[in-house]
């Protein structure tokens, strides 16, 4: 037998529901969008297309750029990533690869992206200017041993030249991942990884999987 406390509730819940019901719902299942779908394939053929086409030289400067890296961390040093919106993120990204891991159980291989203290970016911004974001981080934190990585689609962005050019006084070896023309890294680094596009869309997204294929060779070969 319901006490009168339960019977009170089950009666409160009832009427609830009857004044409340509940919103019946239907899930109408759309076609695809034929244009949409194309469009997609599409990108998607167009980024493979942009990796498929790398040549043989940028891919021997991707393995220069795994061993040059591997032989550095061997040596104490360490591998430094900067750059600005998405490539900001990419720094952070293979940064986290090389510290945690990428496919092998493995001691952690020290990494870092300069992109990811707040305090430090804005008090530079504000006391020093945009342009000084990277390149008063490099001055403090960049060593001869280490190998400085600038992620940049269009290479001209201020902030990265000056960044690069700090690693030059710091006497560091000098990488850039950049679009086809490289704009004005070419000339200021060790290394030029310059993928073949001038789509800012289809360069990151090479810049992270030329990325991956480097950490995972510098994994192998810092260890070794």
């Amino acid at each position: 037998m319901l006490s009168v406390r339960s019977q009170t509730s089950r009666t409160s819940f009832v009427n609830l529901t009857a004044l409340y019901p509940r919103p019946q719902t239907t899930m109408v299942l759309s076609l695809p969008d034929m244009h949409s779908t194309e469009e997609i394939r599409r990108q998607l053929q167009e980024s493979a297309r942009v990796k498929q086409s790398f040549s043989d030289e940028l891919i021997a400067r991707i393995v220069q750029f795994a061993d040059k890296s591997a032989a550095a961390l061997r040596a104490s040093g360490k591998i430094v990533f900067f750059g600005n919106g998405g490539s900001a993120a990419d720094a952070i990204h293979l940064a986290a690869e090389l510290v945690v891991r990428l496919s092998n159980e493995r001691a952690g291989l020290p990494a870092l992206a300069l992109t990811t203290n707040p305090s430090v970016l804005t008090a530079a911004g504000n006391d020093y200017g945009f342009d000084r974001i990277f390149s008063r981080q490099i001055e403090s934190l960049v060593t001869p041993l280490d190998v400085l990585v600038a992620l940049s689609t269009s290479g001209t962005s201020p902030n990265i030249l000056r960044g690069v050019e700090a690693g030059r006084i710091r006497k560091a070896f000098l990488v850039a991942f950049t679009g086809q023309t490289g704009g004005s890294l070419p000339a200021k680094v060790d290394l030029l990884l310059n993928v073949p596009s001038t789509d800012p869309q289809r360069i990151q997204e090479a810049h992270i999987t030329i990325g991956h294929i480097a950490c995972s060779l510098i994994e192998r070969m810092a260890l070794t």
